[in-house]
């Protein structure tokens, strides 16, 4: 079977129960199976049409709404690759999307967008042919590109033809994080993502989800995680998907929605944490004194320690009292936040369980389709990322993680030397450093190219340095550096609630001293942070720091720091 074979097997399965919700003009609204197949055949209908066909290429640009999904199976069903790409893409972006990849077709959500992908297109002129959901005014030249709206449900279209795809066929072009320059963009096939999707389904199914449960869709479906566990995951489940068009309307959906499973990066759960801790800390002596007798009960349990008798009494008050707004905050019925796209810091991971709100922490990467590994419901390991995800692990002689399974990508689209040296006699090489416990646990050090060699030898991850140092809440953001140097030192952006409190520069150097010297004591002394530069500006996708994927830009960072590390380094 291939992915779009396996939605429609699940629509007559569920015909008019609902699939999709969205909020429009201030209202949710919600697509049956049924309604959302009828979309998925007239789109595809619709891209025949316009010369749309087996091997070509379709972006996708558009913020997480039904349309992506219904757009995703539509071209998938014609044979063609889906090109994801992110709302946050600039046009220097985007005519590296479109130079690699040469779509023909297009389909994004507004004219804003459709503004970006034309005048990347004034270079290559491969898009000849664009929908655009929400039109719009604009002054711009179509340049070699026609504008289409997006189609009216056409009654009595039949099914695509879903013969012409067979499960080894290519299906996306997922584009990796480029972190350390230019992104590549993984060939994903049918087979890769199935079988990503079954393995993970069989974790779920021992909590349970099914067509009972709920997702909350809210990172960039453009992402590989989001795209595997956001969107083919519940179709495999039969669950329905709602969808939060950006992460500045989350805290409101997730209280309207309900879900029962939402995905997530560990930034989220960063900024929960210190929201909620500052919350507490501003609270009442009583109400403070709740929320840590909880926590304190909580991870008492977490670690299989046995209650006190007044605790044991205590402890389901404090679920009334404490754990349940927490929960409610969330919408009240959510089992499991599932977490990936970078580690979690287990102090955080840990936090949330104690108050009951489940995480469930697992490692990929975008060329795994994505999922490695998976903690499991019963068995997670806060400080690991769980166990194998029905592949092979092993590590390198320098400990790089190697992987081997139908999860692994067919190569990198139009890159074969990247591909050589990605994939070796079919096992790929992560680039991560990781440490496989006697069970099998997987913890991820850090990453191989990240790894800091001082001057006297000693390798030190920095991905460990600078989450120890973003849990204090003094510290928003940092970056670890010392390669090559005698040292560490540290590029810190303090909280925003710290920067708006503190008059001065040197008041503010003064309060992240402290936190660091409160970090370096858990530290030995080839991990400590000697000196450090204090950053107002946060790092973010905007000025061009952090990836659309949220990771942080090392190399860019470091570089455009270089004169003021010089001076910290006495140069």
């Amino acid at each position: 079977m291939n992915l779009v074979s396996r939605f429609y097997k699940q629509v007559d399965r569920f015909q008019d129960r609902t699939f999709l919700g969205y909020k429009s003009d201030g209202e949710w609204k919600t697509l049956s199976w049924q309604q959302t197949a009828d979309q998925v055949s007239t789109l595809s209908h619709y891209l025949t049409q316009y010369g749309v066909g087996k091997d070509d290429r379709v972006l996708i640009l558009s913020e997480n709404r039904p349309e992506w999904a219904v757009s995703d199976l539509a071209i998938m069903s014609v044979g063609a690759y889906v090109v994801p790409a992110y709302t946050a893409h600039t046009v220097d972006d985007l005519r590296h999307i479109l130079s690699l990849t040469s779509p023909k077709f297009a389909i994004v959500s507004s004219q804003e967008l459709a503004d970006r992908v034309l005048e990347a297109n004034i270079s290559h002129e491969c898009v000849t042919h664009m929908i655009v959901i929400d039109q719009g005014e604009h002054d711009k030249p179509d340049w070699h590109t026609e504008i289409l709206p997006w189609p009216e449900v056409q009654q009595g279209v039949n099914r695509p033809d879903l013969s012409v795809i067979d499960t080894d066929d290519v299906c996306t072009l997922i584009f990796t994080s480029g972190t350390g320059g230019h992104p590549k963009a993984a060939m994903l096939t049918h087979k890769n993502i199935i079988h990503n999707v079954e393995a993970a389904a069989r974790v779920l199914d021992t909590i349970p989800v099914n067509e009972e449960d709920r997702f909350l869709s809210f990172l960039p479906l453009a992402h590989a995680y989001e795209h595997t566990a956001g969107l083919h995951m519940p179709i495999t489940q039969g669950a329905e998907i709602f969808y939060c068009e950006s992460t500045d309307k989350l805290a409101q959906y997730l209280g309207e929605v309900s879900p029962t499973v939402a995905t997530a990066v560990p930034r989220l759960y960063d900024m929960l944490y210190a929201r909620i801790k500052s919350g507490v800390d501003r609270a009442s002596g009583f109400r403070k004194g709740l929320f840590y007798k909880a926590l304190a009960i909580g991870t008492k349990k977490l670690n299989d320690e046995k209650l006190s008798l007044l605790e044991a009494i205590l402890d389901p008050l404090l679920d009334k009292l404490v754990r349940k707004k927490l929960r409610d905050r969330f919408g009240g019925k959510i089992k499991y936040f599932v977490s990936g796209g970078a580690p979690l810091n287990p102090e955080i991971g840990n936090f949330f369980a104690a108050l009951g709100i489940g995480i469930i922490q697992g490692y990929g990467q975008t060329e795994a389709s994505p999922l490695i590994t998976v903690n499991r419901p019963g068995n997670i390991r806060m400080s690991t990322v769980g166990l194998p995800l029905d592949c092979e692990l092993k590590l390198a002689d320098d400990g790089e993680l190697l992987v081997r399974g139908d999860n692994v990508m067919k190569g990198y689209w139009q890159n074969e030397s990247a591909t050589a040296v990605t994939i070796i006699d079919g096992w790929l090489h992560t680039g991560d450093l990781a440490e496989i416990d006697e069970e099998g646990f997987v913890s991820i050090v850090g990453r191989s190219k990240d790894l800091i060699v001082t001057s006297g030898g000693d390798n030190v991850a920095p991905a460990k340095l600078e989450a120890k140092l973003t849990l204090e809440e003094e510290v928003d953001q940092a970056v670890v550096l010392g390669d090559a140097k005698p040292w560490l030192s540290a590029i810190i952006v303090p909280s925003e609630v710290l920067q708006k409190a503190t008059d001065s520069d040197d008041e503010l150097e003064k309060i992240i001293s402290k936190a660091v010297k409160r970090v370096n004591q858990e530290l030995n002394g080839t991990e400590r942070i000697r000196k450090f530069i204090v950053q107002r500006e946060l790092f973010s996708i905007e000025n061009g720091y952090v990836t659309p994927t949220q990771k942080i830009k090392r190399s860019k960072v470091i570089e455009d720091n270089q004169a003021a590390i010089d001076r910290l380094y006495g140069k």
